[in-house]
């Protein structure tokens, strides 16, 4: 019988203008919208390989499938799958890195450039009506800076936080990055500071940092203390590596200007969270990553995967 292939949340992958083709053409697969935790038992059963981003792979889900060779993750973090589990049933487990850079790095550079010309406060004063009530031409309420020579601090300068240098670099901002206690930086690129110096210089500051153990509530009161009043905090990596009661308090108190964030503590968040209330703090729902070329390149790359696994090659497999 031939393998079969479950997909279990492809409503994380596609809006109707994602291509499955490539997939359906690997045989016999199922695809599946959505997938809540006690649907998954019964949707794995016959499941050699299961594709899945956010839908959590336990142990109790791989007793369920007794065929099961290989888990294909739509996304760079695995913390859904119970990797021990999967090591000692021998499952290979498989992601895809650097899908989304451009997108998420263009998403940074669109939240810098929304608070450097206060672009949603304008935007509402228009669709409000009260640029129509002005007594003259313009409606000069809020501050507009240039981007040109101001400072941004980078924490995580990876693949994401490199593109957005680079874009940054290209408006004429100055960047600094984040620098790590013992680490030897000579050739770097950029400045490297630690936490409290980098948020002190910045006038913007964004992140771009896997969430560990490490980095938990990285960004908290301490840190919202030493930055300038006028300066913004952007965040589209994970959302618990900023202390979010700090953060309100940061944003209710003029500690800083504003945040931005892709990311919430939980996701989605609750309907009262009260940062949702503020108009210093844009959201956005954990879209940064999600253009139409990034979640083609990340199926397609879910695609190479399962093909190099049946060919006995190991490929982005996640030890």
């Amino acid at each position: 019988m031939e393998d079969k292939i479950v997909l279990l949340d492809a409503s994380t992958l596609t809006m109707d203008d994602i291509d499955f083709s490539e997939l359906n053409a690997l045989g016999n697969v199922e695809i599946f919208d959505k997938t809540s935790p006690e649907e998954a038992p019964e949707r794995v059963y016959e499941a050699s390989v299961i594709i899945t981003n956010k839908v959590l792979i336990t142990k109790e889900v791989m007793d369920k499938a007794p065929g099961l060779k290989m888990v294909a993750i739509t996304a760079t973090g695995y913390n859904n799958v119970d990797l021990a589990e999967a090591k000692k049933r021998g499952i290979t487990v498989a992601n895809v890195a650097g899908y989304s850079t451009f997108s998420v790095a263009q998403a940074t550079m669109s939240f810098i450039l929304a608070f450097a010309g206060n672009l949603i406060k304008y935007n509402n004063a228009c669709h409000s009506g009260e640029w129509s009530r002005s007594p003259i031409f313009t409606m000069l309420k809020w501050p507009i800076v240039d981007l040109k020579g101001k400072n941004l601090g980078i924490i995580g300068l990876g693949n994401i936080g490199r593109e957005v240098a680079r874009l940054a670099t290209a408006f004429g901002m100055n960047i600094y990055a984040l620098g790590r206690d013992n680490v030897d930086y000579t050739g770097s690129t950029f400045k490297r500071l630690n936490l409290r110096e980098l948020a002190a210089v910045s006038d913007f500051l964004t992140i771009h940092s896997p969430l560990t153990d490490d980095n938990l509530h990285l960004i908290n009161s301490e840190i919202f203390d030493v930055m300038k009043e006028s300066a913004y905090l952007i965040n589209v990596a994970r959302g618990p590596i900023v202390n979010q009661a700090d953060l309100y308090e940061a944003l209710t108190k003029g500690k800083i200007a504003g945040a931005a964030s892709d990311v919430m503590s939980t996701e989605p968040p609750a309907e009262d969270d009260p940062l949702l209330k503020l108009d210093n703090f844009i959201v956005t729902p954990h879209t940064a990553w999600a253009s139409h070329e990034s979640r083609s390149r990340l199926l397609n790359e879910v695609v190479e995967n399962i093909k190099a696994f049946r060919n006995g090659i190991k490929r982005n497999c996640v030890e």
